[in-house]
């Protein structure tokens, strides 16, 4: 898709862009992945960028047990449990008549402290990052400091004199809302119109304002810093282009190895990992990916996972225009069930810095995403919000649709020595009622197939 003079160009003839019309779910891997590691000598985000946003959580970790209880297990660090799922992954093999060798693993970040969802990594580490450097500048904080004393009334008499917006379409906006609130700043949630009336009234409870857009997410993003500008003493928190929240979601590769190696899950030449994300705008999956190839290297494979409505980091990776292009352009509707999903135009900060690590992209229908709801919930009694299982549906891609990438990495003998990483994105804070209707929903939807 590129002209002799090295520009980008698309068009609705084009095969790919076809078949995204189509709604089909198709498997897309890129012809930009780099086995090397010379793209991450190149980076404009290093190891120890990441290994200084974990020094700073962990700096923080005692405001955290104390000001959030439920923390107080993992020491005030916000992590998840990676747990294995033998009887879906058994179910999941007669359902689509594959094989899925090696280990079939959930990373359970729908069950994270706080907000229930990956965003809680990202949103509250900037948060904790902006409300950090105010305190350090006005000489109220060292980094030395037990960060407990900032559940005072003196630091949140302090913080109330700033704000925090945010534009969103429900899970970043309730990471960043409970924890601005609960620091002491005004928060400010933009909110588009796919994002779930029982968040917005979660966050309004919580203590945050909310602004409805009848608009997609992108538009409420425009709005939300539009407005924050006008404010000096208003930070935006920017989801497309946010280098801050990337680090905060990278962080939780270092913590991902270390239950890897505390379970006796080598990771190596000859024991690849397959790591499946969820992925709206892409800082979330985006920034676990990068930080995981500062580890791993050419080990880990990462797959974006989208829906067919929404397929905006794939459209952006394989046109390479980034966020030069969205989902409406070529005529999707950009309407999904998964509202954490529903973004029709990729961060292109995300999209340029991933392209050489991002080992494809891949597309799941909504009723796939109930279907897969549903099983999970009847094999492992496990509950998640539909995007989240939209990572689900990697395996059963990449066995199905996959060879020619199996094959160009030298994979398909070791596969079988391989784990499957499964990233639950969110669902512990749905109201019972709502997931029961979702799990209705998906039960009706696997009686017809």
């Amino acid at each position: 898709m590129s002209t002799n003079d090295g520009k980008h160009t698309w068009g609705k003839n084009d095969p790919l862009i076809r078949k995204l019309l189509t709604l089909e779910e198709i498997l897309w891997t890129n012809p930009h992945y780099s086995r090397n590691n010379q793209p991450m000598k190149r980076s404009s985000i290093t190891k120890e960028d990441i290994k200084e946003a974990d020094d700073r959580l962990r700096r923080f970790a005692p405001y955290i047990e104390k000001v959030f209880p439920e923390t107080r297990v993992a020491g005030g660090l916000i992590e998840s449990e990676l747990t294995s799922i033998p009887k879906m992954k058994d179910l999941l093999e007669k359902i689509y008549h594959v094989s899925i060798d090696g280990r079939l693993l959930l990373k359970r970040d729908d069950q994270l402290p706080i907000s229930g969802s990956i965003k809680a990594r990202g949103g509250i580490y900037e948060v904790l990052k902006h409300a950090e450097s105010l305190a350090i500048r006005h000489g109220l904080l060292k980094t030395e400091d037990n960060y407990a004393i900032l559940n005072s009334e003196k630091f949140k008499t302090f913080f109330s004199k700033y704000s925090i917006a945010v534009g969103s379409t429900g899970n970043l906006g309730l990471s960043i809302g409970i924890m601005s609130a609960q620091i002491g700043f005004s928060v400010k949630v933009h909110m588009s119109h796919d994002a779930k009336q029982w968040k917005k009234d979660l966050l309004r409870e919580k203590g945050a304002e909310v602004v409805e857009y009848k608009t997609d997410y992108s538009l409420a993003v425009e709005e939300g810093r539009k407005e924050a500008e006008k404010d000096p003493t208003c930070y935006f928190i920017d989801d497309e282009n946010s280098k801050d929240l990337f680090l905060g979601y990278a962080t939780s590769a270092l913590r991902l190895k270390k239950q890897l190696e505390d379970s006796n899950v080598a990771i190596d030449a000859n024991h690849p990992l397959f790591v499946y994300l969820p992925c709206g705008v892409g800082g979330g999956p985006g920034g676990v990916a990068f930080g995981l190839k500062t580890l791993y290297q050419e080990h880990v494979h990462c797959f974006f996972a989208e829906p067919t409505h929404s397929p905006c980091m794939l459209l952006g990776l394989s046109t390479g225009l980034h966020d030069k292009i969205s989902v409406q352009d070529i005529g999707l509707d950009n309407k999904t069930d998964a509202d954490g999903l529903a973004v029709g135009r990729p961060s292109g900060f995300v999209g340029k810095l991933i392209e050489p690590f991002i080992s494809g992209c891949y597309t799941a229908r909504d009723t796939t995403l109930y279907q897969l709801l549903s099983t999970l919930i009847q094999t492992e009694g496990i509950y998640l919000e539909p995007s989240a299982l939209a990572g689900m549906f990697g395996p059963i891609q990449l066995l199905t649709n996959g060879s020619s990438y199996l094959k160009t990495n030298d994979l398909m003998n070791k596969i079988e020595k391989g784990t499957h990483i499964v990233w639950a994105t969110g669902g512990s804070m749905v109201p019972e009622e709502i997931m029961k209707e979702y799990d209705k929903k998906g039960r009706a939807l696997l009686e017809k197939k």
